[in-house]
């Protein structure tokens, strides 16, 4: 048998802890969203990252938190699920932040999985002091039981990410080949790549005004060798949001559409042609079918 390691890594944390930024960082392209706001991942999204000797498929998950709606509980449920069947879970706090009930709760769920290994990243470090990094990490080594390992990192600063990779790689098992092509970082298909990317752009461009009351949905997806034509919807939940993205005189939903473009046409490599509407659908977060119709699908994971 080859002496190739591959196996299947969950992320988890709580939002805003730093979770697609670090899986970005590994992978060396933009696999999940990012933006300082919170519960921006909302799907588990596969990166991976293939090397001669080990092929490493990560599952980056929604950030666990209480959950006020239909889609926050399809969220946690979604990062959940992520801790199954996988060789290691990444557990993610930030060094800047205090243990809170949602760390305790992802503990508590962690404790009870003796099969799998644990890795506590405590991440951020380059936005603390030395003194307050060593009280962060004292602080979480009262938890050391529940992990394998403890690492500090900053993904901005590339600190111990390589540490991080190697150690992963150790805790997986040889199984002698890989399980996705050696050139394949993601396992999402075009339609919800384009999804996540105009969902990006709006929530750059909308600041704290329209949070995480926005979906999105590609109506027409046409790809030719040469060039990808696309119709996509963009869903509020209020007619005064709607009014926030199209900005005045049209320069939000502008800049939206061509910030997106940009984003696509860099990815797939070819020309875009990108139509862009808003809609309103009155509290879609707790509409069953149509978080089924944009892609958060229970039963895909």
């Amino acid at each position: 048998m080859n002496k190739i390691k591959s196996g299947f890594i969950s992320i988890v944390g709580r939002p805003n802890v730093g979770k697609s930024t670090l899986l970005n960082k590994i992978i060396g392209h933009k696999i999940s969203i990012v933006t300082n706001k919170a519960q921006t991942t909302r799907n588990n999204i596969r990166g991976i990252l293939t090397e001669k000797e080990y092929q490493l498929i990560f599952v980056d998950t929604p950030g666990i938190h209480t959950s006020k709606n239909q889609i926050d509980r399809f969220m946690n449920s979604s990062a959940m699920r992520s801790m199954k069947e996988v060789d290691v879970v990444v557990f993610m706090a930030p060094a800047d932040e205090t243990i809170g009930k949602n760390d305790l709760f992802i503990l508590n769920e962690l404790s009870k999985k003796n099969d799998i290994k644990k890795i506590l990243v405590i991440s951020k470090a380059d936005v603390v002091s030395k003194e307050k990094l060593f009280l962060k990490a004292t602080e979480w080594n009262t938890y050391e039981k529940i992990f394998d390992e403890i690492i500090i990192t900053s993904s901005t600063e590339n600190i111990n990410i390589d540490k991080l990779i190697e150690t992963i790689v150790g805790f997986l098992p040889e199984t002698g080949h890989y399980f996705y092509d050696e050139d394949s970082i993601t396992d999402q298909p075009n339609r919800f790549a384009i999804r996540e990317i105009i969902r990006e752009s709006v929530l750059l461009k909308a600041g704290q005004e329209v949070p995480h009351s926005v979906a999105i949905l590609v109506d027409e997806l046409e790809e030719t060798e040469d060039e990808i034509n696309i119709v996509a919807s963009i869903i509020v939940e209020r007619k005064s949001q709607k009014g926030i993205i199209i900005g005045h005189q049209g320069k939000k939903i502008s800049d939206i559409k061509y910030k997106s473009r940009k984003q696509i046409r860099e990815l797939f490599e070819k020309d875009v042609n990108l139509e862009l509407f808003v809609k309103v659908q009155e509290n879609w977060r707790n509409s069953a079918s149509l978080i089924k119709k944009m892609g958060y699908d229970k039963d895909k994971y």
